[in-house]
């Protein structure tokens, strides 16, 4: 399952509510993002670990521009260390908009910028020292935090960002990526880049997801909450591989036969999870939807 913050005043409260309802229904993980406008995720998922047992947590995704390596694994560190283990540390490179507009920071060479940032992060999350000289983002020094390392996966759509997955990481988590171009672009570059590195790595496919018989109903509500992911060039690129006009078409969208045929269609590209993002205002209907989900 996927959320979003929000950034209300009882976001800590509403976090910890959502976690331990999804807990009881079922659910493995709860993947949330980092909008640069909420708060603090992994100050949140710390408290959420800490109030609630038994379900996993993801970052889908933290942006790694605004923070240095060590920050960020002295903080992905001790969350897991409340956590008992149960962070999975998805990371990514927001986009020019945000990186530049807001940051005031180069979007210039991303793919370097986080080889980099993985220089200096994978060995202290290892318990390791970091020793890494770099362009753009250089690491040294130890922690002094007794934690088992979160499994660190990319936020990867284009090739260069697979292939850096699959040689480094455990994983990708994309968005917006529909079965065909999993199926012949993002699964056999992440996992050929593995196989060369002798590793194995897993695929985190994140969609829309909306159980209803109102198909025209949610599919423009699909397009209204996700357009700008239409306007995002390293998205816009997803939907256009797929044939898609935008994001109301990458939606998965419909009864429940038709639902689990799409979802379906996705384990069939090689995916290994699919995170759900019910999206639908309709409380009847998110709550078909995750009945649904309960039985996949």
């Amino acid at each position: 399952m996927f959320g979003y913050l929000g950034g209300g005043v009882r976001v800590v409260d509403d976090y910890v509510a959502t976690l331990a309802a999804l807990r009881d229904e079922g659910f493995a993980r709860y993947w949330t993002a980092q909008l640069p406008r909420d708060p603090d995720l992994l100050t949140v998922l710390a408290i959420g670990l800490r109030e609630v047992p038994g379900i996993e947590v993801g970052t889908g995704v933290v942006p790694v521009q605004p923070q240095h390596p060590m920050a960020l694994a002295q903080r992905a560190l001790l969350v897991n260390q409340i956590g008992g283990g149960r962070l999975t540390l998805g990371l990514g490179l927001s986009h020019k908009p945000v990186v530049e507009g807001m940051w005031g920071q180069s979007f210039d060479r991303p793919v370097r910028r986080m080889s980099q940032v993985l220089d200096g992060l994978l060995p202290l999350l290892a318990g390791e020292k970091a020793a890494a000289e770099g362009d753009l983002v250089t690491t040294r020094g130890a922690l002094a935090i007794e934690a088992p390392a979160p499994p660190v996966y990319l936020a990867a759509l284009g090739p260069q960002m697979l292939r850096l997955a699959g040689r480094r990481t455990a994983g990708t988590v994309t968005w917006m990526t529909g079965p065909r171009t999993l199926a012949e672009h993002a699964v056999p570059t992440i996992r050929g880049a593995a196989e060369e590195a002798g590793r194995t790595v897993r695929v985190v496919a994140s969609l829309p997801v909306a159980v209803t018989d109102d198909r025209d109903g949610a599919r423009a509500e699909a397009a209204r909450q996700f357009a700008v992911y239409g306007q995002l060039p390293s998205y816009r690129a997803m939907l256009d591989r797929e044939g898609y006009a935008g994001p109301a078409d990458a939606a998965i969208v419909g009864d429940e036969t038709e639902v689990a045929e799409r979802i379906a269609a996705l384990r069939e590209a090689g995916v290994d999870e699919y995170v759900a993002l019910p999206f639908s205002p309709d409380p009847e209907e998110r709550a078909r939807t995750r009945a649904l989900l309960r039985t996949l």
